[in-house]
């Protein structure tokens, strides 16, 4: 059975989410589409970057816990990460706001914003010769400016606040990867190329990639959502 422990918790994390998707009152599977789409091409470039870094050590996967599938180097049950996890987020974002008014204001956003990328790359300059660190307070730093003065996002608090209530599933999800309650890691990491600062088991790097896989995935999935609730419109009229 060990050998189906990381399709399992990718399962987990997933399941409830996808049935409750089809609940009347929250109707979240009228966009598996625009879902699927931003998942998809979100997926792609955080897969190019996961197989670069299994690629030259800064982690790697425990084949004991895993059914021995690979692409590009990278586990089956890993590629499937990018898809079960943000669904799981998304879905939550997605209900939440659907019955909470979680909207800030835009300038306790726009504050919350710039100290949040000139914290991130004071992080990546600190920690430059690491690359984990580097790489991803760099380009979640890069990421924000990009969405909120670009792009002109007005949601990046309202998703950091979900983000937040997230933790407790992302601390029990990523500590059981990083080997809370194993007898070994399913991931591995290089402590040469992250801070060494853990939360139980759980790199600090972790939670800002997660973070970053979400904002984008976000972004993406309001951007195919327009065209498919328009056409929603028209045809219940």
């Amino acid at each position: 059975m060990q050998q189906y422990t990381y399709l399992l918790i990718n399962f987990f994390t997933v399941i409830i989410c996808f049935i409750f998707s089809f609940h009347h009152k929250i109707k979240f599977n009228r966009y598996f589409g625009a879902f699927l789409s931003a998942s998809l091409i979100v997926g792609a470039v955080f897969v190019i970057w996961d197989a670069w870094f299994t690629k030259i050590g800064v982690w790697w996967f425990n084949d004991r816990y895993l059914l021995g599938i690979r692409f590009a180097g990278l586990p089956l049950e890993e590629l499937l990460f990018f898809i079960c996890i943000p669904f799981a987020c998304l879905f939550t974002y997605f209900c939440l706001d659907k019955f909470f008014k979680l909207d800030w204001k835009p300038l306790p956003e726009k504050i919350f914003v710039i100290i949040s990328i000139i914290l991130a790359l004071c992080i990546a300059f600190w920690f430059r010769e690491k690359i984990y660190t580097f790489i991803t307070f760099l380009s979640t730093a890069c990421s924000l400016f990009i969405l909120k003065f670009l792009l002109k996002v007005r949601w990046i608090g309202k998703v950091s606040f979900v983000y937040l209530l997230l933790m407790p599933g992302f601390l029990m999800v990523n500590g059981i990867l990083t080997g809370t309650g194993l007898e070994s890691p399913i991931v591995n990491y290089n402590p040469d190329e992250f801070m060494g600062i853990r939360m139980l088991t759980i790199p600090v790097e972790d939670t800002v990639y997660g973070y970053e896989l979400i904002l984008w995935n976000i972004f993406l999935f309001q951007w195919f959502k327009k065209p498919e609730s328009a056409s929603m419109v028209e045809v219940e009229a």
